[in-house]
């Protein structure tokens, strides 16, 4: 591994300035950090594709680097769960409509009436090149630059980064055990006294990388604070059907303290999640067929639009990526099938006992508070006494991928003020893989 491999300390999230009028563009001929030197200023890159890259990408590559040397590396780095099977043969594929095909619009509309009781007009549905491609054209269509938008730390990355490219002003609320890691009326207000009023507000739940969930009453909350405040709310739903509704104890670690409190879980009133278009036919939803489904690699992923933003959706879909891809779009038919209902949902009870191999191990592992794990199949601890040692959750997780061969996320990539104090833990991979890598992270703190 190069010297700092690939966890690297997140630069500054703020865009360089621009030249001041009249000045000398820069030909030094310096190199970036992969070691290219740079183009001559005239043809350098956009000020505004100078944000971070997605650290877990990068530890992925690094992964299969050392796999291809001859480790054996347990990964508890992706949030990639076991994919769905695929045909084995695929029909010639031409466009489809840029919002996609009537069929999978219809069946995504049916998804919410068997889901959550709540009637979609499938007009009202865009498919789109994964939730990535969703986020893109939900935010163009929906805010212009230098507006504001609110997003909670640690969260994921991607927002951040996706909203700053195109010129919008991320305000970030810091949370903590206090309000589970989510967003409140309170933390808003105060968002908006030391920044000015709010465009947008961007929720997940349950969330990345803490897994924490919005009860209904929470979200009520937040829905009528947005109304009120004239603020559009865009709820990211992709792991919803990944939820542990009667196992949210703790084993009375570290992080008892955070998991004892109630949750959006506790009484199994909505047990797949709350979906926001039940509350605010003015909300838009993204979602994806990546994280149930396991259909990562296909890229497809669908928004729930308010009727005014269809049309523009519409437009830019058709000038960015003309149509989603046709051969996901017919395989995606199958994933409302009940028994693929079924199967996915045995694959989410293997998720739970992943996760309650970690929360038995709490006490062994010996780190500091961690996020509630209501949802989604992640684990986001700070590391508390390992830090001692490592200082800082980057060069603890660069030590346990060279001395144990696990890998884990370090939380610079979701938080970058704290995030060096904590790592994620992605148990996607497995109760297999979860065990040996438990075992391996304990030996390497002895």
């Amino acid at each position: 591994m190069k010297p700092g491999g690939p966890f690297k300390t997140p630069p500054s999230r703020r865009l360089p300035p621009l030249p001041e009028e009249g000045a000398a563009p820069d030909a030094s001929g310096t190199s970036d950090a992969s070691g290219a030197p740079d183009a001559p200023a005239s043809l350098s890159a956009s000020r505004r594709s100078r944000v971070p890259a997605f650290e877990v990408m990068r530890i992925t590559d690094e992964i299969a680097r050392r796999r291809l040397d001859g480790h054996d590396v347990v990964s508890l780095c992706a949030g990639e769960p076991s994919a769905r099977p695929t045909p084995g043969t695929l029909k010639p594929a031409g466009y489809t409509g840029p919002l996609g095909t009537s069929p999978l619009r219809e069946a995504v509309a049916g998804h919410y009436r068997n889901w959550y009781g709540v009637e979609v007009d499938p007009a009202t549905v865009a498919i789109t090149t994964g939730s990535s491609g969703a986020f893109q054209l939900v935010f163009l269509a929906a805010f212009d630059p230098g507006d504001r938008v609110a997003l909670v730390s640690p969260g994921y990355p991607a927002y951040r980064n996706i909203l700053t490219v195109l010129g919008v002003e991320v305000v970030e609320i810091p949370t903590g055990p206090a309000t589970r890691y989510q967003p409140t009326p309170g933390l808003l207000d105060a968002a908006v006294e030391q920044h000015g009023p709010l465009a947008g507000l961007v929720i997940a739940s349950p969330a990345n990388p803490t897994g924490t969930m919005l009860g209904r009453a929470e979200l009520v909350a937040l829905v009528e604070w947005c109304r009120r405040n004239g603020v559009r709310l865009i709820s990211d739903e992709i792991y919803h059907g990944i939820t542990y509704p009667s196992g949210a104890g703790s084993n009375g670690g570290a992080a008892s303290a955070v998991r004892s409190e109630p949750h959006a879980s506790d009484g199994i009133p909505d047990p797949r999640g709350v979906t926001l278009r039940e509350l605010d036919p003015e909300g838009i939803v993204i979602n994806s067929f990546s994280k149930y489904w396991g259909m990562t690699g296909w890229r497809l992923g669908w928004a729930l639009l308010p009727a005014s933003l269809v049309r523009p959706m519409e437009a830019l879909a058709s000038n960015f990526a003309l149509s989603p891809p046709a051969p996901a779009q017919e395989l995606a038919l199958s994933a409302f099938e009940p028994e693929t209902y079924a199967e996915r949902d045995a694959i989410v009870a293997g998720f739970a006992r992943a996760r309650s191999l970690i929360l038995d191990a709490e006490r062994e592992l010996n780190w500091g508070v961690a996020a509630p794990s209501d949802g989604a199949f992640y684990y986001y601890s700070e590391l508390g006494p390992q830090l001692e040692r490592h200082g800082t959750s980057v060069n603890y997780a660069r030590a346990l991928l060279e001395q144990a061969d696990v890998a884990v996320v370090p939380g610079v990539d979701f938080d970058p003020i704290a995030g060096s104090l904590a790592v994620r833990l992605s148990y996607a991979a497995g109760e297999a893989a979860v065990a040996e890598a438990l075992d391996r992270i304990i030996r390497f703190q002895a």
